[in-house]
């Protein structure tokens, strides 16, 4: 079964956010919005969920803290205790002070390079992948907008074209 979309082109980011609202209030399913840069509040716009990167970036954190504690007690309190400046090495509270620094950069290390990973999954880019860009003047300076066509055609390409698109082309999908 084939599917239609409209491609919908745009090249200024406040007519985009303006049309976005225009096509969600006349209850235009928008499948999804590709833009060169970043635009601030168009997730928010598209009425996308907010995103949980932020609770992974925690558990992250609190891994690597765990890791760097069992790491430096086992090396240097259990294993190879060492008289380091006079400090006892009986006991991992009286040295932690000296362990801070160690314990901070385990936790932003793991936090970073374990977020990277989660991202590049949630996001499903993987080596290799063919990209998924379906016009490239969205990498220069072209915003598109993927709306699903149901409905009279004529009267969607219309209704685009007033929201202030360069360029309305219909698309089959297979």
């Amino acid at each position: 079964m084939s599917t239609k979309v409209l491609h919908v082109l745009y090249n200024d980011d406040d007519v985009l956010m303006e049309a976005v609202h225009a096509t969600r209030s006349a209850h235009h399913h928008i499948e999804e919005v590709y833009t060169p840069f970043p635009v601030h509040g168009l997730d928010k716009a598209l009425g996308l969920a907010p995103t949980r990167l932020a609770i992974c970036a925690f558990i992250y954190g609190v891994i690597g803290l765990s890791f760097a504690t069992f790491m430096m007690n086992f090396i240097m309190i259990e294993d190879w205790p060492q008289d380091i400046g006079g400090k006892p090495s009986f006991s991992y509270i009286q040295n932690m002070p000296a362990f801070v620094p160690i314990m901070f950069e385990l936790t932003v290390f793991f936090a970073a390079h374990l977020m990277v990973f989660t991202f590049f999954m949630r996001s499903r880019l993987w080596p290799f992948k063919q990209a998924e860009n379906p016009d490239v003047r969205t990498t220069d300076d072209h915003f598109l907008m993927e709306v699903a066509l149901h409905g009279n055609e004529e009267e969607l390409v219309n209704f685009f074209k007033n929201t202030g698109a360069v360029e309305v082309k219909v698309i089959d999908k297979h």
